[in-house]
């Protein structure tokens, strides 16, 4: 990456696939933005950047680098894969590009002590990274198999699209009662659904996760 092109992809601002960090400081709270996005749909991170979209660089790129490096072998898992792309600024700075790619190998999770499959899983959701819901988790372990997903069309299955064709979106909650059925037979069957992808799902922050048609592009 070049300069004027590192200018261009600021200029952009954080979002759904570009993140922003000055600095190294404290990199167990940055990987949860590699974790968000290995989860996701891949994305870059830049370390050296200001908020107000200054680009300042890094003073001593090497120690940043190995404590990046540290940082991503020790507490992310499973692995995640990344390349690394050092680009030099003036003042003998240089920005620090990490290119994450979508993983087929998740849910990838940030670890808390020496237990990796008690960490917290982590989405991208515009320019926020946050904690992804049970359904989500689940999604992402189907995706990891990659197996063709069969389902019977019945009567919940029914409801469920009359529903979504008055309401575009639905919750886990909002499915068991229009189709009045236990919430886990509601959270399984959304669950399939999005993995025969007739369904996406739309993580949210702060609330329960929503569901909708998959959109066909014409």
């Amino acid at each position: 990456m070049l300069y004027h092109d590192l200018k261009r992809l600021v200029r952009k601002g954080e979002g759904q696939t570009l993140e922003f960090k000055l600095k190294t400081t404290h990199p167990e709270k940055i990987v949860k933005e590699i974790v968000a996005f290995a989860n996701s749909d891949g994305g870059i991170l830049l370390v050296g950047i200001r908020d107000d979209l200054n680009i300042k660089g890094v003073k001593f790129p090497q120690e940043d680098e190995y404590v990046m490096k540290k940082a991503i072998e020790e507490c992310c898992y499973p692995p995640i894969n990344y390349q690394l792309e050092k680009i030099p600024i003036e003042g003998n700075r240089e920005v620090l590009a990490y290119t994450i790619p979508a993983s087929d190998k998740g849910p990838h999770r940030v670890i808390e002590g020496d237990k990796p499959n008690q960490g917290k899983v982590y989405v991208r959701v515009d320019h926020e990274s946050i904690i992804a819901g049970k359904e989500m988790r689940e999604i992402l372990k189907g995706r990891r198999k990659k197996r063709d997903v069969r389902f019977q069309y019945g009567k919940k299955e029914e409801v469920l699209m009359k529903y979504l064709e008055l309401n575009h979106h639905i919750t886990v909650q909002q499915f068991a009662k229009a189709a009045e059925i236990p919430r886990k037979v509601a959270s399984r069957t959304l669950i399939l659904l999005v993995l025969a992808k007739v369904l996406q799902i739309y993580p949210q922050a702060n609330k329960e996760d929503s569901f909708g048609r998959v959109e066909i592009e014409t």
